[in-house]
């Protein structure tokens, strides 16, 4: 029973974040706008994910673990050119990819190193949560904001919650995705609410 539990955790985890941000993408291109997207909440982001696969991946966690985040890290740099091409901030991509690769590169220079950065990791992407929040209350509005997508994000984190109790037992990883989870619901819960207040107006 428990291993049939794990599988279904980790193929329905892969199978949502095969597609995860694609309904924020198709949003995104159809407005051919970013409106209501925090760039620094999808860079913050980007940088935990990193953060976390580099981790994962120095720790010989197994592949089932973690396999969904390179293919959500492909899909926040698509997100992330399209955003800075309707914003007009082409030029920045080359800058962002300098500083991720490096940061890559230098993780993993020492032990400390990386688990320094895992540690920081939670808070790194709580912050991410916090900037996407942020930018809703300022607008007050979720423009291109996909609540799809958010959605999906807290049923990956539940779904991390169990699969890490029941491999790694990794107690940074437990509380990061608990945290995760607990800050997916806010942020979905508040652009559910603005998409709400804005049909009623």
């Amino acid at each position: 029973m428990a291993a049939t539990l794990l599988a279904l955790a980790h193929w329905s985890t892969w199978a949502v974040c095969a597609v995860i941000k694609l309904p924020q993408l198709a949003a995104v291109l159809a407005a051919r706008s970013a409106r209501g997207v925090s760039v620094g909440s999808l860079l913050l982001e980007l940088a935990g994910f990193l953060v976390f696969l580099r981790y994962q991946i120095y720790y010989g966690y197994p592949l089932q673990t973690y396999l969904e985040y390179p293919i959500i890290i492909a899909q926040d740099v698509i997100l992330l050119l399209f955003i800075l091409r309707f914003s007009g901030n082409m030029k920045r991509a080359l800058f962002y990819a300098v500083i991720f690769g490096g940061g890559w590169y230098m993780l993993t220079l020492r032990k400390w190193i990386i688990d320094l950065a895992m540690n920081l990791c939670t808070l790194i992407s709580a912050a991410s949560k916090l900037a996407q929040l942020r930018c809703l209350w300022q607008t007050k509005d979720s423009g291109q904001v996909s609540a799809l997508t958010w959605s999906m994000s807290v049923y990956t984190c539940a779904t991390r919650i169990v699969t890490t109790v029941m491999t790694t037992n990794d107690l940074a990883v437990l509380i990061r995705f608990i945290t995760m989870l607990i800050l997916n619901i806010w942020v979905t819960a508040t652009i559910l609410h603005y998409r709400k207040t804005k049909k009623t107006d």
